[in-house]
């Protein structure tokens, strides 16, 4: 294998319409790069997420450091769905909705992760929101 060579993704062979970092996103904990004393082998969160056992989770961290990438592995050894999306670009609408759909899904023993990125920006995103909603 050459290292120009394309790796096409398991799930989409030679789906070159997704950006390259999407394509090249780690697919599982032992391709996972980093928080070793958490995701490496008979750590804390690998073995919560080995046993299916994972609970709610909040990431925090600059941008860059793999937290979609960790939500959509656990996702996928959990056999969940995954949801994500950006809490500076939706409202309580969308949220609500997501929440409702996943609500559905639960009743017919399917899972869903919900994905909020961006979330400490939706304080900030729903306070103008609804100041400009009321101040109408």
């Amino acid at each position: 294998m050459s290292l120009f060579q394309s790796i096409p993704p398991a799930d989409k062979p030679g789906d070159t319409t997704r950006p390259l970092a999407d394509r090249m996103r780690p697919r599982t904990l032992d391709e996972f790069v980093g928080q070793e004393h958490l995701v490496a082998p008979g750590k804390p969160l690998r073995t919560q997420i080995e046993r299916d056992d994972t609970g709610s989770l909040i990431f925090w961290g600059p941008p860059g450091t793999g937290k979609t990438t960790l939500a959509q592995i656990i996702a996928h050894m959990t056999k969940a769905e995954f949801i994500e999306f950006s809490a500076v670009l939706v409202g309580i609408k969308e949220i609500k909705q997501v929440m409702a759909e996943a609500e559905r899904g639960r009743q017919y023993g399917t899972r869903t992760i919900v994905f909020i990125d961006e979330i400490h920006r939706f304080r900030t995103h729903f306070s103008l929101t609804w100041k400009k909603a009321t101040s109408v």
